[in-house]
């Protein structure tokens, strides 16, 4: 018994020894980060001192700003259209029956597991077959592509967990297909549909390939301004923009995944 209880204390102690290695080699890169964006020093060789002079250059910086603007409109576009195009995909995807559903649905989910290289060149040659001048809506098209399928496939996955006679029975009431839909469905899967909202948002705001392959001459994302400005040494002020984007990100995540609990929560009820 004695022998059995001490084999699995040190189990226990091996894998407490290989998460903390395995978190340690995975956050130690974005410690060193965040340390060093309040560094007084312009280079991140040595440590001058503590300050919080890049956050305010940061929020000062004209072609950070508009940069980042260029990324919110570009987020909130895709994420818009993906929204309703995708949430009215699965829908239609799992309550209807058509010749070749099966492989629309493997078509429309693809996008997921192409490499991003494969659909910013796929996207650049069709924007140069129908000659359309690169800009920031180029931008916007593109991202469409990759969030769509997000919003599509976490939609699905709600749908797949909700009783279809709720519809059913709200037709057989009287109420519409639109109405069933508005006043029945849709508050169900709503949701899923801001968990897969703020996943594509978070997911376009970080896109760097895609836009720099469809991005034109005057419409510069803030993944496109960082590239530039590192391309001559990492500076601080770089820096502590990282840090503020994983903040947002980590935001993101965290309402996220607090709508994702408070759903599956009220399921269970």
């Amino acid at each position: 018994m004695a022998k059995s209880q001490l084999r699995v204390q040190r189990g226990f102690l091996w894998q407490g020894l290989f998460t903390l290695l395995m978190f340690f080699f995975m956050y130690l890169p974005i410690l060193v980060l965040a340390l060093y964006s309040f560094n007084q020093s312009r280079y991140s060789a040595s440590w001058e001192g503590f300050t919080l002079a890049w956050y305010q250059k940061l929020f000062s910086d004209a072609r950070i700003l508009r940069a980042l603007q260029n990324s919110l409109t570009v987020a909130f576009c895709a994420v818009g259209v993906s929204a309703v195009v995708g949430t009215l995909m699965a829908v239609g995807l799992a309550r209807y029956r058509f010749p070749g559903r099966s492989l629309y649905r493997g078509i429309s989910y693809l996008p997921l597991i192409i490499p991003d290289i494969a659909i910013a060149v796929a996207t650049l040659i069709f924007l140069a077959v129908i000659q359309i001048r690169l800009s920031l809506w180029t931008i916007v098209a593109s991202h469409v592509v990759f969030c769509l399928a997000y919003v599509g496939l976490i939609v699905s996955t709600r749908l797949a967990d909700l009783n279809p006679h709720l519809e059913e029975a709200a037709l057989d009431l009287g109420a519409t297909p639109f109405q069933a839909f508005i006043k029945v469905l849709l508050p169900q899967l709503m949701p899923g549909i801001i968990s897969g909202c703020l996943l594509a948002f978070v997911l376009s705001l970080d896109d760097f390939l895609i836009a720099s392959f469809t991005a034109g001459s005057d419409a510069t994302t803030l993944p496109l301004e960082i590239y530039s400005r590192i391309r001559t040494g990492v500076k601080p002020d770089i820096n502590a923009l990282s840090v503020v984007l994983m903040l947002v990100s980590g935001l993101v995540f965290l309402i996220a995944e607090s709508i994702r609990y408070q759903s599956t929560e009220k399921r269970l009820k």
